[in-house]
């Protein structure tokens, strides 16, 4: 454990400045960082051996759905006999979820080793002269690297934000999909949904296959003309002619594929799970279209990812959603209407700055009977103040403002009676502050697994 927390320390303190560039920060300043942050790396992997060419990648983008997409991508090829590794982000709880191979978490001393071995390249590096990477580039130098020691025959990449200038984009995948166009990261992604597309769009590259469940037309015409500038075939994910019978409950999300009439059942809930899903069908049968339906199946239901509509505790009723978006937020209240409808509902919220937690909390507010207003707590990025979540509230609403995430917790359960749901949103990272009360991150890191065994 001394071990991992000393090589945290050193990449958390790879941050340089914010996290995004301030409102009204020129686009032009805004893209010349950008391109200039990708040739660092480029020339980075270079000096590495560029170690994210000795793998066939599959890059993975969209306002929502990413993360659960590159997941479940990663559990069918585990399951069809690929050693498969899986880049995700951001980390919930411990950084060792960000390096997955075969759903496996990377184990805390390999981590620990891996830095190290990371650290003394940078080292070698800076000597020769060379602007030190900063921790974006770093964690992707290191991803890459890691997963070509590993020997990997293929690897998941999720983008952290956007697409073409994100500095996971220094890869030429076979497969690039791209989930969905929303609202989200405006200030250096563009603010109408074209623009923002023009982004995600970024990473197709030469010869790849596409895959996209965006239906929208003026942002599919943006895709579709990145797509066809470098020869790449489209895949079009759509309800109703790829996929149809959704059905979710507060344990599993199952539909018919239409091409096989084969019914698939993932554990994650929720019915915008089943978008997802049949993307990564999609993106496995793109990728290998040799890959038999019954092991997509198996590999589908064996997919897990935390954080996501997840239920942790039942009396009462805890769930966990890192939705931090409007798109997000809306799906989760839509479900949430489908699968519990006379609830009581003791809300646990808070936001990042970047973040319109006005707007989200107005999808939220009509369900809920009580908030818990509280303040994510994150390395280097502010978060909206509890206070001024908890003014947002109006009418009878009760309201309490408890600063400290594991606190908000604790008061949404002593105010929650057995049949209440008390439900924990606006932030990932909100998520990982408190989901330890049921996963200690110690566990997780003893295990290598997010759902670790009590008392191993």
């Amino acid at each position: 454990m001394a071990a991992y927390e000393r090589a945290e320390a050193y990449v958390n303190g790879l941050i340089m400045g914010p996290p995004s560039p301030p409102p009204g920060t020129p686009s032009e300043e805004i893209r010349a960082r950008a391109v200039a942050r990708l040739q660092r790396l480029r020339s980075f992997l270079v000096y590495l051996g560029d170690p994210q060419t000795s793998y066939p990648t599959i890059h993975v983008t969209g306002t929502s759905g990413k993360g659960s997409t590159s997941t479940m991508s990663a559990a069918m090829l585990t399951a069809a006999g690929y050693r498969t590794g899986c880049h995700v982000s951001p980390y919930l709880q411990v950084a060792t979820e960000k390096l997955q191979i075969d759903g496996k978490l990377i184990p805390a001393a390999r981590y620990a080793e891996l830095v190290d071995s990371m650290r003394a390249s940078v080292e070698e590096w800076v000597a020769l002269g060379h602007e030190r990477p900063n921790y974006g580039e770093f964690w992707v130098a290191m991803t890459y690297r890691y997963f070509a020691e590993e020997a990997v025959n293929v690897a998941v990449i999720e983008v952290g934000a956007g697409g073409r200038f994100d500095v996971t984009n220094v890869i030429e995948p076979r497969v690039a999909a791209i989930t969905s166009i929303g609202y989200d990261h405006i200030v250096t992604l563009g603010k109408t949904l074209p623009e923002i597309a023009w982004h995600k769009a970024g990473i197709i590259k030469p010869g790849a296959k596409v895959v996209t469940a965006v239906t929208d037309n003026d942002v599919l015409q943006v895709i579709e003309s990145e797509a066809r500038l470098h020869d790449a075939p489209v895949t079009y994910v759509r309800l109703g002619e790829n996929f149809t019978d959704v059905e979710a409950s507060d344990s599993e999300t199952s539909f018919t594929d239409t091409a096989s009439r084969q019914r698939f059942s993932l554990s994650l809930p929720g019915t915008f799970q089943a978008t997802n899903a049949a993307t990564a069908l999609a993106i496995c049968r793109a990728f290998d279209p040799t890959i038999s339906d019954s092991v997509l199946e198996r590999g589908l239901a064996e997919a897990r990812f935390p954080g996501r509509m997840e239920i942790v505790q039942h009396t009462p009723l805890v769930m966990l959603d890192g939705a931090h978006n409007t798109e997000k937020v809306g799906s989760l209240v839509e479900n949430l209407r489908h699968m519990y409808p006379d609830r009581r509902l003791i809300l646990v919220y808070g936001v990042l700055e970047s973040k319109n937690f006005q707007e989200m909390f107005e999808l939220l507010a009509p369900h809920v009977n009580v908030l818990i207003a509280t303040t994510p707590r994150v390395f280097a990025k502010p978060s909206v103040d509890a206070s001024d979540i908890g003014a947002l509230a109006a009418g009878d609403l009760h309201v309490d403002v408890v600063t400290e995430p594991a606190l908000a917790v604790e008061r949404a359960l002593a105010l929650a009676t057995p049949d209440d749901l008390v439900l924990v949103t606006g932030s990932l990272y909100l998520v990982g502050n408190v989901r330890d009360r049921w996963y200690p991150r110690e566990r997780i890191l003893e295990q290598g697994s997010s759902w670790p065994r009590a008392g191993d």
